[in-house]
């Protein structure tokens, strides 16, 4: 069973014999010879997630590097995972403008002192794209008291 693998941690494509992951919480170990069963910590990863922290900016997006064509911010209260946070935020986002052809959902959490400051947006693929109302969608979306308030409680 040798599928063909990318390793999220160094961009590298290998075979299922060196992979250091894989998704659904198999992994590949050679000493065993054969694959092994573990627990992901962070199964996103599985789902095809990058997640960097960098500087304590934490930027969740479908691949490394990702660019924002458009982003609005919204501070928030601090939160136990800012993890969690992302995904939720990421999740209502894309519910929001799953319409939008080409969209690639990006968010980032920066360190703030009184909480922290929500960046989220996106790149997309195809243009031109209507940019003022996406904004005008995610600000609406960011601001609601009540995706707050769920976001907060997963978070």
């Amino acid at each position: 069973m040798d599928r063909h693998l990318h390793d999220h941690d160094t961009g590298r494509s290998e075979g299922s014999a060196n992979a250091a992951f894989v998704g659904g919480g198999r992994v590949s170990d050679p000493g065993t010879g054969g694959l092994a069963r573990r627990s992901l910590k962070h199964p996103e990863a599985a789902m095809g997630w990058h997640i960097a922290d960098h500087e304590g900016v934490l930027t969740l997006s479908r691949q490394p590097g990702a660019r924002m064509d458009f982003a609005v911010e919204q501070r928030l209260p601090q939160v136990r995972s800012r993890r969690r946070l992302a995904h939720q935020i990421r999740q209502d986002m894309w519910r929001a403008l799953r319409a939008l052809r080409g969209f690639s959902p990006v968010v980032r959490i920066h360190p703030d002192p009184a909480g922290i400051r929500v960046e989220a947006g996106g790149q997309v693929a195809v243009r031109p794209f209507p940019q003022a109302r996406c904004e005008a969608i995610l600000r609406d979306l960011l601001s609601d008291t009540q995706h707050q308030a769920r976001w907060m409680r997963h978070a």
